[in-house]
């Protein structure tokens, strides 16, 4: 399967050598005989020319060489030679190669009218040739009227059935099942995303409507959103152009030569505006769409630990080789567990701050238990990070324990007493304090017994 992008590119033209060499074996070519197809579209504009007489083969070759000769290396003529060739010959054998050099060969001139006419020449004469339609349509979508645009989605809906008509079998045998799936999903997305952009250049708002939310559907992608909210803002439905707006603008990607994210940009910050009277909010809203749309995203995962209330009932991983960990190791013990990300600055800053606070606790190993757990989506981030910092305390995947310990911030280091209580709580990090509030954190869960208040749980914020 061949995958075709949203914004499709214009066949590549031939150099001019390389076009007249091909030409040169098409007039060489044995004449075979060739049945023209009736497009399902409506008539294009301009009809195939009918012969009534059966040419003279070894004449058509004749001046089908002598038309790519007198050209010599300039393209403008050897345009003006075939189409007069085609003019004596209308129903060639070789039609259809000839049709495709006009049409590269108007490209590179830029008659962008002669090549929209010969590329649905060449739809005409095989209504199922999947690049012939995909071709039409992109020349049609730039360059057609009004009557072309209205052809350009019936070669869309063609071409849309190929994509979906195509069976795993057809694949080829370098891709797995799953990836013919995904491409074909993208290739009619793709195709139905055209079709969108051609039914709203046809004021048909409501066709242009259903496929853009169906290409969307099939693949989350900036160009769908963005129309959508086109659409949105067309009606005065400024919330719903706002939403379409910041998914498109959370999607693009600005790697792109030719990303759209500045164009976003300007289309969010007017709407709005409109809607707020300011962009007072606008930053926050943004980043709430992101994170809606990386959870939506991400690869279903089956949430570990789920249902259990108590730390010391939960199964974790071990961050250097994913063996199992039991966190009954700190049934009856102090746990003291610092949550962090590798993606977090001050995670990195705190990281050896806390391991000395753990070394200076190495000989009550069997009263106090340091854990470094780790918070990140990707996980593949974690042993390279692990053999530059080389912790000492064990590191654990989270597994839950963030879920069930209400962890929201990097990092956050937390002491649980003997019955796994929390003792002490400090989100975020103060360098000149920290490392003391936690070492007096320790000492109560400890010696509860010395505490004014044995009961008394100390609670710390640090930022």
């Amino acid at each position: 399967m061949r995958f075709f992008p949203p914004h499709f590119r214009f066949l590549t033209a031939l150099p001019l050598g390389a076009l007249l060499f091909n030409i040169t074996l098409i007039a060489q070519e044995k004449p075979a005989s060739s049945t023209e197809s009736a497009p399902s579209a409506p008539a294009a504009k301009h009809s195939e020319p009918r012969q009534s007489l059966a040419p003279n083969p070894s004449l058509e070759q004749l001046d089908l060489q002598r038309a790519i000769e007198k050209a010599g290396n300039d393209r403008a003529a050897l345009t003006r030679n075939l189409l007069e060739f085609l003019q004596k010959y209308p129903q060639s054998s070789q039609r259809s190669q000839i049709y495709r050099a006009v049409v590269e060969s108007s490209l590179q001139l830029r008659d962008f009218p002669t090549a929209t006419e010969y590329a649905e020449r060449l739809v005409a004469l095989n209504p199922e040739d999947l690049n012939n339609n995909v071709l039409a349509v992109q020349l049609l979508e730039h360059y057609g009227d009004t009557a072309g645009w209205y052809r350009g989605t019936y070669y869309c809906s063609r071409v849309l059935d190929m994509v979906t008509r195509e069976a795993v079998g057809e694949k080829s045998p370098r891709i797995s099942g799953d990836e013919f799936e995904r491409d074909k999903s993208r290739n009619a997305a793709a195709i139905i995303l055209v079709r969108g952009r051609l039914y709203q250049k046809l004021n048909d708002l409501t066709n242009a409507e259903k496929d853009f939310t169906l290409s969307y559907k099939l693949l989350p992608a900036a160009p769908a959103a963005e129309r959508l909210g086109e659409l949105a803002e067309i009606r005065k439905d400024l919330p719903t152009a706002i939403h379409q707006y910041a998914i498109a603008f959370s999607l693009s990607d600005s790697r792109e030569p030719s990303s759209p994210r500045a164009d976003l940009r300007k289309k969010l910050g007017n709407v709005w505006r409109l809607a707020h009277g300011s962009e007072d909010g606008l930053g926050d809203y943004l980043i709430h769409t992101f994170d809606e749309l990386s959870a939506a995203n991400a690869p279903a995962k089956a949430p570990r630990n789920q249902g259990l209330k108590n730390p010391i009932e939960f199964q974790v991983r071990k961050a250097k080789d994913g063996s199992n960990y039991s966190m009954a190791e700190g049934k009856g013990k102090i746990v003291v567990m610092n949550f962090w990300a590798t993606w977090c600055g001050p995670c990195r800053e705190w990281e050896p701050i806390f391991e000395r606070v753990a070394s200076r606790y190495s000989d009550k190993q069997s009263d106090i238990l340091f854990l470094e757990v780790n918070c990140d989506e990707d996980e593949t981030l974690v042993p390279p990070y692990l053999a530059e910092e080389k912790p000492k305390s064990t590191v654990v995947f989270a597994d839950g324990l963030e879920r069930l310990l209400g962890v929201n911030a990097f990092p956050t280091t937390l002491v649980l007493d003997r019955t796994g209580k929390i003792a002490y709580r400090a989100e975020g990090m103060n360098t000149d304090t920290i490392d003391k509030t936690l070492i007096d954190a320790i000492e109560k869960a400890l010696h509860p017994q010395q505490s004014a208040s044995p009961s008394e749980a100390t609670t710390a914020s640090s930022h």
